[in-house]
């Protein structure tokens, strides 16, 4: 863990006083930073994150660049699973595709169980570098897929708009959903244990594609999994935080799964959100991505507008509402930075 346990961060995390809002992007290692393209390997993203001297200068650059009060790990959801030899591929321009798609009971005998040394140990010696490189008040974010959207990808055999193939194995044949997602579960756990056994001070857990579930569905079929993963990450003293897209309405769900933050999409405005979610735990979010393509007096009015959202109260961690896009100026996001930490008052001085 991290030798700075008061960093603004974790602070916020846990809803403590803070001296300044902290700030992170999703997808900040990487795609917007040319420095990004230069470093990493040619081919596929996979071919980077297995090199842990790559990983580890990808994942340090938005520290240089930016001033972010937090680092993420740079890797994938989709790496346990495809390090224990199920077939799955990043292509780039697409993402996450799976050769023989799960379509029956009889393809869960192709699942195994992780070994994070043998299978994923480029990630823990990546883990280790940045441990030994990042500034001890730069927190270090490790992560892992949530049940539903790993096997959203597993089921579909890719991305997917409309999830009909996952909602119609939910609905009938609800015994091998649960075992597929009971596995997942597991090997998120037994892949976050390790992160956090190498040195990663917290964990978030990507539920991208929860928003494509009615609440009902979310309650019956995801959350149960996705709450087994986070208690296992309280149970080991790091702070959580749960993560989806398009999840307004499952919110608070979300939140009775346990994490320390729920992250918010850019389509509810944080006070509407901390409602939601109530007030034990932090809120994560939520500037558009696509507002950072404006003028920066937009940006700059569109960041204030959040950070007013986000009123006094300890427990706001500013990020966008989704991943940075690559066309992004990586300028707009530094002076994004630098407007937060200036101007944000949630727990500043509590």
């Amino acid at each position: 863990m991290s030798d700075s346990p008061t960093a603004p961060f974790l602070a916020a995390c846990r809803r403590q006083p803070v001296d300044h809002t902290p700030v992170w992007f999703m997808r900040q290692a990487g795609r917007a930073l040319p420095e990004y393209w230069a470093t990493r390997a040619p081919g596929s993203i996979l071919d980077t994150i297995i090199q842990p001297d790559l990983a580890a200068e990808i994942t340090l650059q938005p520290i240089r660049r930016y001033g972010v009060d937090a680092a993420i790990l740079f890797s994938d959801i989709v790496v346990p699973i495809w390090a224990t030899g199920f077939g799955v591929d990043i292509v780039p321009g697409r993402g996450p595709v799976v050769e023989e798609p799960v379509r029956s009971a009889a393809d869960l005998d192709r699942l195994r169980s992780l070994d994070p040394e043998g299978d994923t140990g480029f990630v823990l010696e990546t883990v280790r570098i940045l441990k030994r490189e990042l500034p001890a008040s730069v927190p270090l974010i490790g992560f892992a897929g949530a049940p539903f959207t790993v096997s959203s990808y597993l089921v579909e055999g890719g991305p997917s708009r409309d999830f009909l193939k996952v909602k119609t194995l939910m609905h009938t044949d609800p015994a091998t959903w649960e075992r597929l997602v009971e596995h997942l579960a597991q090997l998120a756990i037994d892949s976050v244990t390790s992160q956090i056994a190498a040195g990663v001070d917290a964990v978030q857990l990507f539920d991208s594609w929860a928003g494509a579930l009615s609440p009902a569905d979310y309650e019956r079929f995801a959350l149960p999994a996705t709450k087994r993963v986070l208690d296992a990450v309280s149970a080991l003293g790091v702070p959580s935080i749960l993560f989806g897209v398009g999840t307004g309405e499952l919110l608070g769900l979300m939140s009775s799964a346990g994490p320390d933050v729920v992250g918010v999409d850019w389509r509810v405005p944080l006070d509407v959100a901390r409602a939601r979610v109530g007030g034990n735990r932090a809120v994560q979010g939520n500037l558009d991505p696509a507002a950072c393509f404006a003028p920066f007096d937009v940006v700059a009015e569109q960041t204030r507008a959040v950070l007013e959202c986000a009123g006094t109260e300890p427990g706001h961690i500013f990020n966008l509402g989704h991943g940075v896009l690559p066309e992004t100026d990586p300028g707009i996001l530094g002076a994004v930075v630098e407007l937060v930490h200036a101007e944000g008052r949630a727990g500043v001085g509590a």
